[in-house]
C-alpha cells in the first residue's frame, strides 16, 4: 500500500520531458502549424500599428503618447491569449486524436501532463510571438524588450494567468468532451473588455470596476500603461495580481483535479467525442 501511495505522488521529469519531446516533434513535422502561430498575431499588430500612427498624427497631448500604448497592449494581450492557447491546443491534440483515454492509463502523472502542457505553452508562443516583436521594432519602432525588467513581471503575471484558465478548460473538456472544446478559443474573450485591455479601468462603468479589478492581467495592462505613458514602473501592481494569480493557479488545479475524478467516475476519458 505505501508503494502505492509513494508511486501516485511520484513526479518524474523524465516523463514531462517525453510528453514535450512528442508535442515538438508534432509541432516541427507541419509548416502549417507553424505559419499558423504567427499569422494571426501579425495581423493585429499591423492592424493596431496602423491605428497607433492614426492617432498620433491627427491627436495631441495625452492622446498622442496614450496612442503608443496600442501595440504594446496588443503583443501583451498576445503573451495571454496565446500562452493560454498554446496550453489548450497541445491538449486537444491529444483529445482529437482520441489518445487521452491512453495518456490516463498510463504512469503519467496528471501534474506531469499539466507541466509538460506548461512548458509547451511557452514553446508555442516563442515561435508565434518573437518574431512579432521583432516586426513591430522594424514596421513602428515599438521595442517591447525597451520594458526592461518590467517585461518580466508583466510577462511572469500573465502566464500565469494563462495556465490558471487553461487547467480549467482541460479539466472542462475531459469532462464533458469535445462539445467543450469551444472555451479553448472563446473563454480568454470573455475576459478581454473587464481586463482593460487598450483602456485604463476608469473607462468602464462604476459598479463593473471592482469586477475588473479581481482579475490579475487588468494589473498588468494598467502597469503597462503607467510605464509608456507616465515612465513610471508601479511594482505594487505585479504584487497583486501574483497574490491573485496565486488564487487563480491553485483554483485551476483543484478545478482540474476534481473534474478528472468526475471524468474517471462517469467513463468521460473512453467516451471523449462530442
Amino acid at each position: 500500500m505505501s508503494a502505492r501511495v509513494e508511486s501516485a505522488f511520484t513526479y518524474s521529469p523524465r516523463r514531462v520531458a517525453a510528453m514535450i519531446l512528442r508535442y515538438w516533434y508534432l509541432l516541427r513535422s507541419s509548416w502549417p502549424r507553424f505559419i499558423d502561430l504567427v499569422y494571426w498575431p501579425t495581423v493585429q499588430m499591423i492592424t493596431w500599428g496602423f491605428l497607433q500612427f492614426y492617432i498620433m498624427q491627427n491627436a495631441g497631448g495625452l492622446f498622442a503618447r496614450a496612442g503608443g500604448t496600442f501595440i504594446g497592449a496588443v503583443l501583451l494581450w498576445d503573451i495571454l491569449f496565446r500562452g493560454q492557447l498554446g496550453f489548450s491546443i497541445s491538449f486537444m491534440e491529444e483529445m482529437w486524436s482520441r489518445n487521452i483515454g491512453n495518456l490516463m492509463m498510463s504512469p503519467l502523472r496528471p501534474f506531469e501532463f499539466i507541466s509538460a502542457l506548461m512548458v509547451m505553452s511557452i514553446v508555442r508562443l516563442a515561435v508565434g510571438v518573437i518574431p512579432v516583436t521583432v516586426l513591430a521594432i522594424a514596421f513602428f519602432g515599438f521595442n517591447l524588450y525597451g520594458l526592461g525588467l518590467a517585461l518580466v513581471a508583466f510577462f511572469i503575471n500573465l502566464m500565469l494567468t494563462s495556465w490558471a484558465v487553461g487547467i480549467f478548460v482541460t479539466g472542462l473538456v475531459l469532462r464533458n468532451g469535445l462539445g467543450a472544446e469551444n472555451l479553448a478559443w472563446s473563454i480568454m474573450f470573455l475576459f478581454m473588455p473587464l481586463t482593460c485591455v487598450y483602456y485604463p479601468v476608469t473607462t468602464l462603468p462604476v459598479w463593473l470596476q471592482p469586477v475588473a479589478w479581481l482579475l490579475p492581467p487588468t494589473y498588468v495592462f494598467e502597469g503597462m500603461r503607467a510605464l509608456l505613458i507616465e515612465k513610471v514602473f508601479r511594482p505594487g501592481l505585479m504584487v497583486d495580481a501574483l497574490v491573485l494569480n496565486a488564487i487563480f493557479f491553485a483554483g485551476g488545479v483543484f478545478a482540474f483535479v476534481k473534474l478528472l475524478q468526475s471524468a474517471r467516475r462517469h467513463g468521460s476519458l473512453i467516451q471523449s467525442g462530442e
